[in-house]
């Protein structure tokens, strides 16, 4: 059988949390055989930690030992990379968001394109088990007409890694949590063009000074990214969304809500229910369906090999991955012009500002 050759670039939190145990739990048809990082020591204790037999700070160097690589660099990277790969002939799972602007996103589309190579952007919770099952219900709400998500944390701002550059990351709570809730409600939807965005993004509770954090400690005199983010879309053909979400926020507790009202019926993804009217009274159907992130790592990881070695299609597909991004940029011009942002027809780029 054969195995395909797996690279890890950026040995940090999220490669070694995700998606190198998730490798390991595949060895049946893939091998990491090569790690990357600037930081050659901390390379170094990776490979011997997962018995990584090659070790690169030059990522163009492990291009030429391996056949797929997983990229888990700080965002601002994520382009530069992911087309260096492509053009190597080398198949790339990026994590998300897929980049921080839509120009460098359009061109890792046309990378994997001219390449004939395999490109996937890390939207892990499409793959969980209640996506999944909502995923094959949605056809039985008829046609779509409000969406609502809400990614919301209370005070959990990262306190570590580069979460909070904005240069490396190009923003905070929605290009690094919110992105998996839009991401995964748009392809609930189908993948819906949207039209206009209005949205605003905030940071002031994480510059007061002494502020309560769960997730560390971080410099309230440098936060310069988004905390809390509200926004509402509108797609062609007349749905909608309202979105928010947030690392810091005065609210009771932690909410995750992803809900689709249509025509015929209505679902709400984190619990699974679903609500129709039927034999003339309101009818809802639930289920204790898995959210776990572990396993839809896996299964993530999964879908990206077979995709590789020709044996599945794609279920994060890069033009997906590009839309997204396409709302999020929309989303911070919108706040930073306080004016709704109008997106062209073909959607390669925001046309005007109302």
């Amino acid at each position: 059988m054969t195995k395909l050759k797996m690279g890890i670039i950026g040995a940090g939190g999220i490669a070694q949390g995700r998606h190198i145990p998730a490798y390991l739990k595949l060895k049946e048809k893939v091998d990491i055989i090569a790690v990357q990082d600037l930081d050659s020591v901390r390379a170094e204790e990776v490979a011997k930690k997962y018995d990584i037999p090659q070790v690169f700070t030059d990522y163009h160097k492990l291009f030429s030992v391996v056949d797929a690589v997983t990229i888990c660099t700080p965002n601002k990277f994520h382009a530069e990379i992911t087309v260096a790969a492509l053009e190597a002939g080398v198949h790339v799972l990026c994590e998300k968001p897929m980049a921080i602007t839509t120009t460098e996103c359009e061109a890792m589309v046309a990378a994997a394109k001219k390449a004939n190579k395999v490109l996937s952007i890390g939207y892990h919770y499409r793959h969980m088990e209640v996506s999944q099952v909502a995923k094959r219900a949605v056809p039985d709400i008829g046609e779509p007409l409000v969406t609502r998500v809400q990614a919301l944390r209370r005070r959990k701002v990262p306190g570590w890694g580069v979460f909070t550059n904005k240069d490396l990351q190009g923003g905070g709570s929605l290009i690094d949590y919110g992105c998996h809730f839009l991401d995964l409600a748009l392809w609930l939807l189908n993948d819906p063009k949207p039209v206009e965005v209005i949205g605003t993004t905030y940071n002031h509770l994480s510059r007061i000074p002494n502020q309560l954090n769960d997730w560390g400690t971080f410099d309230h005199e440098t936060f310069d990214v988004d905390d809390h983010v509200s926004a509402y879309i509108k797609f062609e053909g007349g749905a909608s969304m309202f979105f928010e979400c947030s690392w810091a926020a005065n609210i009771k507790e932690d909410t995750n809500h992803l809900s689709i009202s249509g025509v015929d019926g209505g679902l709400n993804v984190f619990p699974y229910e679903f609500y129709k009217p039927n034999h003339g009274t309101f009818m809802t159907t639930s289920a204790d369906l898995s959210d776990d992130q572990q396993e839809a790592g896996l299964l993530q990881a999964e879908n990206f090999v077979a995709a590789c070695l020709g044996e599945a299609e794609l279920i994060s597909k890069p033009e997906q991955s590009l839309q997204v991004s396409r709302i999020i940029e929309a989303i911070y011009k919108s706040s930073e012009m306080g004016k709704s942002v109008r997106l062209g027809s073909s959607l390669k780029k925001v046309e005007e500002i109302i």
